[in-house]
């Protein structure tokens, strides 16, 4: 193993996290409206909000979301997908998406939508995603106006629970050259196996096409296990349920079967702290498994998930690991490479963000 920078072995500052570069997998685009954007499309189309307050409507989604329970976080989707039916709309989402993200320092992101949920009006799937990804585009110059650059691609999700997961995969392949990198299944865990939808991952794998799947979020290691080893999934969505199967009673942990497997394989688990705690899966960032399984170097990654219901961002995910599992810069540019060495893009451009952006500005920052 190779001996970091000196530098990087302190602890960064919030500012000094605010401008590091950053790497995010698991973004789902319906989480991370602005509250502003929400109010002003629902009053045009005559949608009913709990508050047209931005900051008390901010407040109503985050405060709903800390039910502990993944179904009720999930019903409060209903308010952002509403104001997402019109094209329009769509584009301003995507827009604002890439621009506040590229404004928290994050320079690449897989960003990921349900086409199907955004079909009630006007955009059929084949419309959703084009709208998506003009959105992305328009961001990103918006972006690189304001001195900020990033590059954000886009992620198809099928919906467990309904039997659109061919026809989005198809879409998949169909956008692969023009800003869709992969595919993913989204929705309830519990009842809904990943092995529902195994003619369609079967699919992606004769078409060449990546895909990751949420798995080990809300439901244990057999719904990993199915991910990994019946559907093929290169990357875990949240997989945080890994920790089943490690014995943290002994020294050192002690892990089963399947854990060794994920780690072995260097299968990547897209890490949501903040998202986790809300669903139940951990009291705070401190007992998030987060930290135990990164120094047991499995391949983790740090994301939001859904920014606005969890009133997050990647700084402020960064900040809580540093305040309360005492990371460092290492830690932090770690888990920034491995999202980039697990990205959907080609590997010569993964190895360019890093190279020329990442280890750059870590080490400009940390040597301040």
């Amino acid at each position: 193993m190779s001996t970091p920078n000196p530098a990087l072995l302190k602890k960064p500052t919030q500012a000094q996290v605010k401008r590091l570069p950053k790497a995010l997998l698991h973004d789902h685009l319906d989480g991370g409206l602005r509250p502003e954007t929400i109010i002003e499309i629902a009053k045009e189309i005559n949608h009913a909000l709990p508050t047209t307050d931005p900051a008390e409507l901010a407040e109503w989604f985050r405060s709903s979301c800390d039910s502990g329970s993944l179904v009720l976080y999930l019903e409060t989707f209903a308010h952002t997908v509403a104001v997402m039916q019109r094209r329009k709309d769509v584009v301003r989402v995507a827009r604002e998406c890439a621009i506040d993200l590229a404004r928290d320092g994050v320079v690449y992101a897989e960003v990921r939508m349900a086409p199907e949920l955004l079909t009630t009006g006007e955009l059929d799937l084949s419309g959703a995603v084009d709208a998506i990804l003009e959105g992305f585009r328009d961001g990103e110059r918006a972006a690189a106006e304001e001195g900020n650059k990033i590059r954000v691609v886009s992620l198809l999700c099928g919906m467990r629970q309904n039997n659109l997961s061919q026809e989005v995969a198809e879409l998949a392949v169909k956008y692969r050259d023009k800003g869709v990198v992969g595919f993913d299944i989204a929705g309830p865990e519990d009842g809904f196996p990943p092995s529902d939808q195994l003619d369609t991952f079967e699919y992606l794998r004769r078409e060449n096409a990546h895909f990751t799947i949420h798995a080990g979020e809300a439901y244990g290691l057999p719904s990993i296990w199915e991910a990994i080893q019946i559907c093929g999934a290169e990357r875990l969505g949240h997989g945080v349920r890994i920790t089943d199967d490690v014995d943290f009673n002994h020294t050192p942990p002690r892990l089963g079967r399947l854990a060794s497997y994920v780690r072995d394989t260097r299968i990547p688990l897209e890490m949501c702290p903040s998202s986790n705690i809300q669903t139940g899966v951990a009291a705070s960032f401190a007992d998030h498994p987060i930290a135990k399984l990164a120094k047991l170097r499995f391949r983790i990654t740090l994301n939001t998930d859904n920014r606005l219901m969890s009133a997050t961002s990647m700084s402020h995910e960064m900040n809580q690991l540093v305040k309360e599992c005492d990371w460092n810069f290492a830690d932090l540019q770690r888990v920034t490479i491995n999202a980039l060495k697990s990205a959907f893009i080609p590997f010569e451009e993964r190895l360019s963000i890093i190279e020329e952006i990442v280890k750059p500005g870590f080490a400009q920052i940390a040597g301040e």
